[in-house]
């Protein structure tokens, strides 16, 4: 019983702070499939990719404290701070992460959040989508297909013709600019 009360603790302690941890964990896949685009936005080939798996430290090593937070702890960025989210400029949008691309500036759009708002991916194939119960509401949480970092939430709000609002981390991004 007191075991039981420690679990149920710990988990109401992860809802109320939102920050569980975005590791490779038991039934990690060993390799995925992700739809690969030049930086010019042209879809290539679906690749059959090894899933990529890190330490911390060597996520500490190649990410801003900020990013890291974000990427793999599941942490938000502040409304309007971030670099991406007044962005007009033509380009793909890249894990910060891996280099996958995700999504296309073609299909972002103002949606007066303060974060970048896509309403589809690049290639479904690139994104996961997993229900998210932190902060004591229901959400679906978006991370990277290759390297499951966390990039944000979808949201049924968006504009047609989808009517999705993909709300990302400028954090979890990296913008490649169409020349």
């Amino acid at each position: 019983m007191i075991a039981g009360g420690a679990a149920v603790a710990g988990i109401a302690l992860k809802l109320r702070n939102g920050n569980e941890a975005v590791e490779a964990k038991g039934n990690v896949p060993k390799e995925v499939k992700v739809v690969q685009f030049s930086d010019t936005g042209q879809r290539k080939d679906i690749a059959t990719l090894p899933f990529v798996v890190k330490t911390d430290e060597e996520w500490k090593q190649k990410l801003s404290p900020a990013a890291f937070e974000v990427t793999r702890h599941a942490a938000t960025e502040r409304a309007f701070s971030g670099e991406y989210w007044n962005n007009h400029d033509k380009g793909l949008y890249r894990c910060i992460c891996c280099g996958t691309a995700l999504f296309s500036s073609d299909t972002k759009f103002e949606s007066g959040t303060g974060w970048p708002s896509f309403w589809e991916p690049i290639a479904k194939e690139n994104v996961r989508e997993s229900t998210d119960l932190s902060f004591n509401a229901i959400r679906t949480a978006v991370s990277c297909r290759l390297c499951d970092a966390h990039l944000g939430h979808v949201f049924d709000d968006g504009p047609k013709p989808t009517g999705l609002r993909y709300c990302m981390n400028s954090l979890s991004l990296r913008f490649v600019k169409f020349a």
